[in-house]
């Protein structure tokens, strides 16, 4: 898994404290809602260019990462 700390930013000030693309405001919700309806990687890339695949396959890696943590607490 992508070591997501570095690429993954959460401030309170920023898209009400939800977990963003470094610097940007383009959350991972909104990645993972793109690749859900059907964007390919670099069609986010083509109309988002100030993220990278790394920064996509992060998002994907922290969203797993996440998951695996609510199901051990339940």
């Amino acid at each position: 898994m992508t070591e997501y700390q570095k690429i993954i930013k959460i401030s309170p000030d920023k898209r009400f404290g939800k977990p963003c693309v470094r610097d940007t405001r383009i959350t991972v919700f909104d990645v993972l809602g793109w690749l859900a309806s059907g964007m390919t990687h670099q069609d986010i890339i083509n109309d988002f260019p100030e993220i990278s695949e790394q920064d996509i396959a992060t998002c994907l890696s922290y969203a797993a990462e996440r998951e695996k943590k609510i199901r051990l607490s339940l």
